[in-house]
Parts: C-alpha cells; structure tokens; sequence
C-alpha cells in the first residue's frame, strides 16, 4: 500500500484530471469529493473511480472541459445542465444558487440533468447541512437492477442521501444504495480476484452468485426485496424524470469508456428547518441523543466522522497498483 497525505492525494488527483483536460476548477471539484470518500473510508468511491473517468475524459464519454450551466426555473427551483461533463462541478454551481434561495424561502428544489457518476451522495448533502439546511438527495444510475420479480435490470443501485444540521457537532448524514451494497463494491472485488458474500447479486439467468464477473454481468439484488425495489423507482422518477436525464436502462455503463455518456440526473430538495419550526436544531437534537445516548446504538455516519480523523493524521492508503497506474498518468498522458 501507498501511503499518501491529504496534499499528495490531492495534487496527484489533480495532476491527472488536468492532464486528461479537465479545467483547473472542474478537477478541484471532483478531488474534493473524492478524497473526501478516501478520507472516511468508502475506497469504492474514492480514487478507484478515477482511472475510469480518465478513460471516459479521454474518449469524449466524459466532457472534461463542460461548463455546467445553472438556470432558475421559478423561485424556489433551479436546473443545472451538466452538458455530459463531471457531476461535482455541475452540483456546486447548483447547490451556490440554492443555498440562498432555500435559506430565505424555506424551500428549494435543483436538478442536475444529463450529469455522470456523482460520487458518494452523503458528500454533497454534508455540504447542504453545513450550510444550515436539511437536504435529501436522489441519484439514478445506469441499469443493474431488477424490478422486484423480474429479471431484467431497469434500476440503478440509486443512491438515497439525507443530512440535517445539529449544535456544535457534525451534520447527521445518511447515505445509502438500494442495491443491498453499491456496484462498486462488486467491481473492486472483480479487481481484487476475490469472490463476493452471497446475497449481493444474481447472474444473468437469475441465479444467486458469488463470482463478481457473473453479478456484473446479472443484476444486483434491491435492499428490503421489494420495498427496496420501489425506493429504486421513486429515486428513478425523482432523479431522471423530474430532470429529463436519461432513465437507468437508457444510461451507458460508468465503468467502460466506450459508448455515448450516460446522461443520469441527480436531484436534491433543500429545507431551511428553522423557517418551519424555530429551534429546529435543539429539537431534532433531543431525538438524536435519545438513539446516540443508548448502550450499543450510533447514529449513521458515526463511522465516517471516525474515520476521517483517523486518516487526516495517519494518512490515506491506496493501492499500489492504483497508485503506479495514476502516477504513470501523470507522466503519459
């Protein structure tokens, strides 16, 4: 393993999205992200999606150079067209034109179309909370999933992400796939030679499967069966039908470099509590400490505030076969 710190993370990520043409903000944004996910601990959307969006820059899938154009709709809704470059930039310069009007109006609603892979969704809505708002975040993705049932893959593992702010501490953030575990996790072990647990995936006749090759090429299994499976369809109409992105069976694959762009929409609705109930905070902060005061429980995302400390002072860990490979980048491309 390499063992990086957060300012050589960094400017290696850096170094290898400017090389692939992605403007000096445009990086800087997916860096954030990304090494935020390598910070506390969620590898599978960290700088192992980097060598598959250099790929993607490379070969046109990505728009590394897009410039993300934000427009209000009507007072409380703004559409961000992505224009089939990186999602983090087209997010930021969503949620700057939300935030303000979430925060005086209570409300606000954005969308994200014809957007690519938005990395870990609980980073974006940790930005929300931190700004002073409750956020819930919906994200399709391209097809991996079968209608409860069914044996077709029609959903995305579409990610659902909620975070609210709280007193001196850091935000509540939830954030979790409606496949039982992300893609990406099935796609590391692919990487890794290494069997997944059962439970995760079906092979393209439909049955259960351990060997990750099968699972990608079958489809995922819905967390909670067939509640899970229609979470996966509100995230689908939320995400892609209320953006007019393409819906997940429509969306080219995120892990391959060939084929047009994905074209997904990411969709968030911003609340500022304190315009509903003053005091929010102190209110929904009793609830808190009620779970987080019981021997055993935690609250979600406790692991991630752990781990986060942990690697800002030791470092990151990357693999060393994905470190040669960025670093090679660096110098080839």
């Amino acid at each position: 393993m390499a063992i990086l710190s957060v300012t050589e993370l960094k400017q290696l990520g850096l170094d290898v999205l400017r090389k692939a043409g992605a403007p000096d903000q445009a990086a800087a944004s997916v860096i954030e992200a990304l090494v935020s996910a390598e910070l506390e601990g969620i590898a599978s959307h960290g700088y192992a999606r980097l060598p598959f969006y250099l790929d993607q820059a490379l070969s046109g899938k990505i728009k590394a150079d897009a410039r993300p154009v934000a427009a209000v709709k009507a007072p409380a809704a703004v559409m961000v067209d992505a224009g089939f470059g990186f999602a983090f930039p087209a997010i930021e310069a969503g949620l700057q034109e939300a935030f303000p009007r979430a925060l005086e109006q209570g409300v606000c609603a954005l969308g994200v179309t014809r957007s690519h892979h938005c990395g870990s969704l609980g980073y974006h809505v940790e930005k929300c909370a931190r700004a002073g708002l409750t956020a819930l975040a919906f994200s399709n993705t391209p097809a991996a999933m079968a209608p409860w049932g069914g044996s077709k893959a029609v959903f995305g593992t579409n990610p659902v992400a909620f975070a609210c702010p709280r007193g001196a501490d850091d935000p509540l953030v939830i954030d979790l796939s409606l496949s039982k575990v992300a893609r990406g996790k099935v796609v590391m072990a692919q990487k890794k030679g290494l069997p997944i647990p059962e439970g995760w995936a079906l092979d393209a006749n439909g049955a259960p499967t351990t060997d990750p090759d099968k699972a990608l090429g079958g489809t995922m299994l819905p967390l909670g069966d067939a509640k899970g499976s229609a979470l996966a369809l509100i995230v689908e109409i939320m995400a892609a039908g209320l953006t007019g992105a393409n819906f997940a069976e429509e969306a080219s694959s995120m892990f391959t470099a060939d084929g047009p762009p994905p074209g997904i929409g990411q969709f968030f609705i911003l609340i500022n509590g304190a315009a509903f109930t003053p005091g929010f905070r102190e209110h929904v902060e009793r609830l808190l400490l009620s779970i987080s005061g019981q021997e055993g429980a935690r609250l979600p995302g406790d692991r991630r505030i752990s781990e986060r400390a942990k690697r800002l002072q030791g470092g990151v860990e990357l693999p060393d076969a994905l470190f040669e490979d960025l670093r090679k980048r660096c110098q080839a491309v």
